[in-house]
């Protein structure tokens, strides 16, 4: 068992895993990812917003099957499980947000495009976290926000 992992070492380990897994990936694969995709779109977040965050949360599961070692699959279904906590408490305001990154990661993965994959899966991961701090109660002002989220002309 793997204990906690900091908010960069989930970041750096499921980006890691994400560049891997897209260099393993079949086609059948692609299609189960996509069919995963299908079944969390079609799940409605209000009602039963856990469903969709564990059906959200299977993508995971799936990046961490295909990287091949052992170690590296233990350390992504840790932080799968982090993760999952972490998108059960954003809450469904999340849902589209987790869509859209979903479908850019299925077409970098498609185009086998193995650093775009991990760039969108890091970029995506970095957005969930900052969401997860507001959903905690930290102030906006008080809460660094990725850089790839800032306005084009703020400062740090």
């Amino acid at each position: 068992m793997v204990g906690p992992m900091t908010e960069d070492a989930v970041i750096s380990v499921v980006s890691a895993a994400t560049r891997i897994a897209c260099k393993q990936m079949t086609l059948q694969h692609l299609d189960a990812l996509q069919a995963s995709l299908e079944q969390a779109s079609g799940l409605s977040a209000r009602p039963d917003w856990g469903r969709k965050a564990t059906a959200h949360a299977e993508l995971f599961n799936v990046l961490a099957g295909l990287t091949g070692d052992f170690d590296l699959a233990l350390l992504v279904s840790s932080a799968a499980g982090q993760l999952h906590d972490l998108v059960l408490r954003v809450g469904p305001a999340a849902d589209g947000i987790i869509l859209s990154s979903r479908r850019r990661l299925l077409r970098q993965l498609r185009a086998w495009d193995a650093d775009g994959a991990a760039r969108e899966m890091e970029h995506h991961l970095k957005g969930l976290h900052y969401m997860g701090r507001l959903a905690c109660g930290a102030s906006p002002a008080r809460t660094t926000r990725p850089s790839s989220l800032r306005p084009q002309n703020a400062a740090g």
